[in-house]
């Protein structure tokens, strides 16, 4: 999963980051036309780069960098979108690092975990495809056994990427069905393994530890499983990410983050913060609902395209 991003990805993507990048445009054009860069003008800045959940320490670093370099100088909002831009990459950068598959573990696990409604389902759906389409075999595992739908929905995304769904009862135990997946995958060479679980709070602790449960029945057959372990975030929570990120870390060992619905919120900036706090790869973003709507993730056009200007 490492590839230059289209150009139709780059409009998607601009498309989708519009309600984020129309906030931070509109309030840099508003502390920055016709006005010389002074200490007011750095404060307002820094509280709006925390409004728009960019974090405490990357609305510090900008403004910082912008006052070295233009302080006590007339600045336009272009040029403070632009030097915004470049520390957003900076951040970015060493986090943006993609999925990548062990050929060794036949099959590499995938645990796939997040709070309700996150989109987790339909992110191992898109990934399925997308390995699929790399030319992998790929095998899912139902254990969201909580809910129904969420079986049929795994259900459907196999029969669309012709991959195979290991599924059992509702209400049934997700660690064994777990340990049966890994069982059938390991049986039949099958090079990827993804794991679907319960939507579930960061603050239930029963439920989390049914994560850990799985974790530890899947390493009765392979001690290095989950070789990844990705967390869905919705965009869309903003600065509660962060406390998820905290928790299911605590609980299954998070290698790597997913982060959707992007296109639905202006609190996009949130992603800056996690890479800034937790350092953890952010291996694709989604901003939207089509099957090609969750695509690797790239630091530069991320940040030219939340703060407003071309890729």
């Amino acid at each position: 999963m490492n590839e230059a991003p289209s150009r139709g990805w780059l409009a998607r993507l601009r498309a989708g980051l519009t309600r984020s990048a129309g906030a931070l445009s509109s309030g840099i054009a508003g502390i920055f036309t016709g006005r010389r860069l002074d200490d007011a003008a750095l404060e307002e800045l820094e509280d709006l780069l925390i409004g728009a959940d960019l974090g405490v320490r990357t609305a510090a670093s900008v403004t910082a960098e912008l006052a070295k370099t233009r302080f006590d100088k007339e600045v336009s909002p272009d040029e403070v979108r632009e030097a915004l831009a470049r520390e957003i990459a900076a951040i970015l950068a060493p986090v943006a690092r993609p999925l990548v598959i062990d050929p060794d573990a036949r099959p590499h696990v995938i645990l796939v975990s997040g709070v309700n409604g996150t989109g987790k389902t339909t992110t191992i759906g898109k990934l399925a495809n997308r390995l699929r389409t790399e030319g992998k075999s790929v095998m899912l595992a139902a254990g969201d056994t909580f809910r129904a739908a969420a079986i049929d929905q795994l259900r459907i995304w196999g029969e669309r990427c012709g991959a195979p769904v290991v599924a059992g009862a509702v209400g049934g135990d997700a660690a064994g069905l777990a340990y049966d997946a890994l069982t059938r995958a390991r049986a039949e060479g099958t090079d990827v393994l993804l794991i679907d679980t319960a939507g579930r709070l960061q603050n239930k602790s029963v439920l989390m530890a049914e994560l850990e449960k799985i974790v530890r029945v899947l390493r009765k057959i392979d001690p290095t499983a989950p070789h990844s372990s990705l967390l869905v975030l919705d965009a869309t929570t903003g600065q509660n990410a962060l406390s998820q990120v905290e928790t299911f870390s605590e609980s299954c060992g998070v290698t790597g983050l997913v982060m959707t619905k992007l296109d639905g919120t202006a609190r996009g900036g949130v992603l800056v913060a996690l890479a800034e706090r937790f350092g953890l790869p952010v291996h694709a973003i989604g901003v939207g609902e089509g099957i090609d709507d969750l695509q690797p993730f790239a630091a530069e056009s991320f940040a030219r395209a939340i703060t407003g200007l071309e890729p």
